[in-house]
C-alpha cells in the first residue's frame, strides 16, 4: 500500500478512526494558528530590531545628545509596537474570518450534497494511494459523524484545522511584546554610555540578535541557520549604516 502525504483514517475493529498517516510522518498546520503566532513573534522582534536600530543610529549619527537619541528611541519603540500589534490584529481577524466563511461554506455543501461529498473524499483517499475498498470504508465512517465528517472535509480540501483558526489577541500581543524586546535592544546602551561608545555596544548587540533571529526564521524558511542568519545581519547592519551615515551628513547641535 503507497501512502503519500497528509493525513488519512481507516475503519478499526472497534468503528473507531485510526490515523492511517506512515510512521515518523509530521502533521502540517497552515500559519493560521499557533505558528501564525509565533510568526508574529519572530517577525515582531525582527522588525522592533532593525527598524528601532535604524532609527537610532540615524540619530546619534546626526547629534551625540543622548537625551535626543533616547525620546527618538523610545518614541520609536512605542510607535512601531503600537502599529505592529494593531496590524497584526486586523491581518489575522481577517484571516479568521475567511477562514470561517470557508469552513461554513464546506458545512453547508456537505448538508446540501452529502452524496457529492462523499465521493469527493474517496476520490481524495484514492489519489493518495488508498485501495478503493479502503478509501470508501473509511470515508463512510467519516460520514456517519457530522462533527468528524466537517473537521476531515475542512482539513482534506481546506488544509484547515477546526481547532487551530489562529488567534489576533495571541497574535496582536506576541507582535507587540516582541516588539518591544527588539526595540530596546539598540536603545539599552543609550541608558549608560553616550556616544560612539554606545554606538558600538548597540551595533554589537543589535548584530547578534540580528544573527540569531536570522537563524530563527529558518523555522518556516526551512534554509540553513547560518546563512539566513548572516542575510539578516547584512540586512540590519546595510540600514543602521545608510542611516548613520545620512544622519552624519545632516549633523544637527542641540542645546
Amino acid at each position: 500500500m503507497k501512502f503519500r502525504k497528509d493525513a488519512v483514517v481507516a475503519n478499526e475493529p472497534d468503528g473507531k478512526v485510526a490515523d492511517m498517516r506512515p510512521p515518523g510522518h509530521a502533521e502540517t498546520r497552515p500559519l493560521g494558528g499557533k505558528s501564525g503566532a509565533l510568526r508574529a513573534a519572530i517577525f515582531g522582534a525582527n522588525d522592533g530590531l532593525v527598524s528601532n536600530l535604524s532609527l537610532i543610529m540615524g540619530v546619534a549619527g546626526a547629534t551625540t545628545n543622548r537625551s535626543v537619541v533616547l525620546l527618538a528611541g523610545i518614541a520609536g519603540l512605542l510607535a512601531g509596537a503600537f502599529s505592529m500589534g494593531a496590524g497584526e490584529f486586523i491581518s489575522m481577524r481577517v484571516q479568521r474570518d475567511v477562514f470561517e466563511n470557508l469552513i461554513e461554506f464546506e458545512r453547508q455543501e456537505l448538508a446540501d450534497m452529502p452524496d457529492e461529498e462523499l465521493h469527493e473524499l474517496i476520490q481524495i483517499y484514492k489519489r493518495r494511494g488508498i485501495p478503493d475498498d479502503l478509501a470508501r470504508a473509511t470515508a463512510e465512517v467519516i460520514h456517519k459523524d457530522p462533527a468528524l465528517m466537517l473537521e476531515t472535509h475542512a482539513r482534506e480540501e481546506l488544509g484547515l484545522d477546526l481547532n487551530d483558526l489562529g488567534s489576533p489577541w495571541a497574535a496582536a500581543i506576541y507582535s507587540f511584546i516582541t516588539f518591544c524586546i527588539g526595540a530596546i535592544i539598540p536603545l539599552a546602551p543609550f541608558l549608560f554610555v553616550a556616544g560612539q561608545p554606545a554606538v558600538a555596544v548597540a551595533a554589537i548587540l543589535s548584530g547578534l540578535t540580528l544573527f540569531g533571529i536570522g537563524g530563527a526564521m529558518t523555522i518556516f524558511t526551512g534554509k540553513h541557520f547560518y546563512l539566513q542568519g548572516l542575510k539578516m545581519l547584512a540586512v540590519g547592519t546595510a540600514a543602521a549604516t545608510i542611516t548613520y551615515l545620512v544622519g552624519t551628513l545632516l549633523h544637527v547641535s542641540v542645546a
